[in-house]
């Protein structure tokens, strides 16, 4: 039984450095890339024999990444806080109320999980157009928040639904309202799916790029992703700056999962026991 479960160990070391070198090589293929004298050819994995930081100014400056990059904040700052709140609410009601249709809803947005964004990005901008939300943060905002509210109550649905039911109903017969269970009881001890949905719809919100290419025509209005393709169909041929500005776009993520990496991993085995 020992050396079947050292065995099992060791195997999942073994899994684990694999996706790990899986993903780290192609990142450290791209910042050493960042580092070569600006115009050098680069081939795979390169160790620059001239270390050049001015890549990454004149990307910046090239491409307007602060510009850029505040638009792309603009974005998630409506987004992230409107999933989070309308998700916790939905989850709440979906997970722990017995609701008449409860289940069918909760499969119809478990069927949202299946619809990409290209199906319904045409459709999308006919119908915003329509509205005159086209070249508008609001119209973006609003479709990201409808394109991640699948998953999202989804997500907090599960989350609520392993809540301990005498936890509740101790609640409510105290006197408690259900408002009150699910500000004072339940959202404190669902902190930690929070911060995890909250980070991976901040990803998902910061790395859109279709969605904004085809509702945001307006250059001038671009988020970083939509302006970092622009940016590489402009200088093809310097793949120093061009990975230089790619870095720049990835930074605020790794930032935040850095910050918040303790809380995100919580999250995740948290869904993953409760799953």
């Amino acid at each position: 039984m020992n050396t079947a479960t050292r065995a099992e160990r060791w195997s999942g070391y073994a899994l684990l450095t694999v996706m790990a070198i899986a993903v780290v090589i192609p990142f450290l293929s791209v910042f050493l890339a960042s580092l070569q004298p600006a115009g050098t050819p680069v081939v795979g994995l390169t160790w620059p024999e001239q270390w050049s930081w001015d890549n990454y100014a004149q990307a910046w400056s090239v491409a307007g990444f602060s510009d850029l990059i505040r638009h792309s904040l603009t974005i998630a700052a409506g987004v992230v806080p409107a999933s989070l709140v309308l998700a916790a609410l939905a989850g709440y009601a979906l997970g722990t109320m017995r609701l008449p249709g409860g289940n069918a809803v909760a499969a119809f947005f478990i069927a949202g999980l299946t619809i990409p964004v290209e199906l319904i990005v045409v459709p999308l901008y006919f119908d915003l157009r329509g509205l005159g939300l086209t070249n508008s943060y609001l119209g973006v905002i609003l479709v990201e928040i409808a394109l991640f509210m699948p998953f999202s109550v989804f997500w907090m649905r599960t989350h609520f639904r392993s809540t301990p039911v005498s936890l509740v109903e101790a609640a409510r017969i105290d006197g408690a309202s259900s408002a009150t269970i699910l500000l004072r009881i339940l959202l404190p001890l669902a902190r930690p799916s929070l911060m995890t949905l909250g980070l991976l719809v901040f990803m998902w919100s910061w790395n859109q790029f279709l969605l904004v290419l085809v509702l945001i025509q307006d250059t001038t209005k671009h988020t970083a992703p939509a302006g970092l393709g622009f940016f590489v169909g402009q200088n093809s041929t310097d793949v120093p700056t061009l990975a230089a500005g790619t870095i720049i776009v990835m930074l605020p993520i790794l930032i935040l999962f850095v910050i918040f990496q303790r809380s995100f991993i919580a999250g995740l085995l948290q869904g993953a026991m409760k799953g």
